[in-house]
C-alpha cells in the first residue's frame, strides 16, 4: 500500500530516483584501476568532490568548499537527458550548450521550485566558470581525465588521436583554478607526447564520426 507523500517530498524522491541514470552514462575515459572498462559520469562526479575536499588548499582565491562540493555532485546531471559529450569531438560541441540547457530543464524542474532554482543556478556557475568556486571546480574537472590517461598509457588521448596542443588547451583551467599545479601538467604533456601518447601533428579531418 502506497503511503500519500507531501508533493514536495514526493518530487525529491523523484528527483533522487532519476539521478540514479547519471550511473548508466559512460565517458570516453576509464578508471586507473579498471583499464577494462568506461568510468560513469556518477563515478566522475564522486571523484572530483573527493578531490575538491583533499585539494582544497591548493585552490586559488579562497572559494566556499561546501558550494564546491554541491556543484560538483550536480554538474554532470545534465547529462542524463543530454549524454556525455566528449570534449575533444568537435562536432558534438557545437550543439552541446543546446542540448545540456534543454536537459537542465528537465531534470532540475523536477524539484520544489526554490531547489529546482539553486541547482539550475550552481550548474550555470559551473559552466560560465567565473567564480573562484567555478574556477576550482572546473580545475578538478579536467585534472582527473589527465591523470586518468597518464595511468592508462595514454587512455582516450591515444584511442582518439588527441593532439598535445588540443590537450594543453583543454587543461587550461587548471592552471587558473590550482596555479600551483600547472607546471606539473605541462610536464604530463610534455612526457605523454614523448611517449606516443599524444600527437604533435594536427589531423587532417576530425577522428570522430558525425553526431
Amino acid at each position: 500500500m502506497n503511503v500519500a507523500l507531501p508533493d514536495r517530498l514526493s518530487r525529491q524522491l523523484g528527483f533522487i530516483v532519476e539521478s540514479e541514470r547519471l550511473k548508466s552514462v559512460l565517458r570516453r575515459t576509464s578508471p586507473i584501476h579498471a583499464t577494462e572498462r568506461r568510468e560513469n559520469s556518477a563515478e566522475h562526479s564522486w571523484t572530483l568532490a573527493l578531490m575538491a575536499m583533499v585539494l582544497a588548499e591548493h585552490a586559488e582565491g579562497n572559494p566556499d568548499s561546501c558550494k564546491v562540493l554541491r556543484m560538483l555532485l550536480i554538474h554532470d546531471l545534465v547529462e542524463i537527458d543530454a549524454g556525455d559529450t566528449f570534449c575533444y569531438d568537435l562536432d558534438a560541441n557545437v550543439t552541446k550548450a543546446e542540448r545540456e540547457a534543454r536537459a537542465a530543464d528537465v531534470i532540475f524542474g523536477m524539484l520544489p521550485e526554490e531547489q529546482s532554482l539553486e541547482y539550475r543556478s550552481l550548474w550555470e556557475e559551473f559552466e560560465a566558470g567565473i567564480s573562484a568556486e567555478a574556477k576550482f571546480a572546473n580545475a578538478l574537472d579536467r585534472l582527473m581525465p589527465t591523470l586518468q590517461n597518464m595511468h592508462n598509457e595514454g587512455g582516450s588521448w591515444r584511442e582518439h588521436g588527441v593532439t598535445s596542443a588540443l590537450a594543453l588547451e583543454r587543461s587550461r583551467p587548471i592552471g587558473v583554478g590550482i596555479p600551483t599545479l600547472w607546471a606539473q601538467v605541462q610536464t604530463y604533456l610534455v612526457e605523454a607526447e614523448q611517449q606516443g601518447w599524444l600527437t604533435a601533428t594536427p589531423a587532417d579531418s576530425s577522428p570522430f564520426p558525425p553526431s
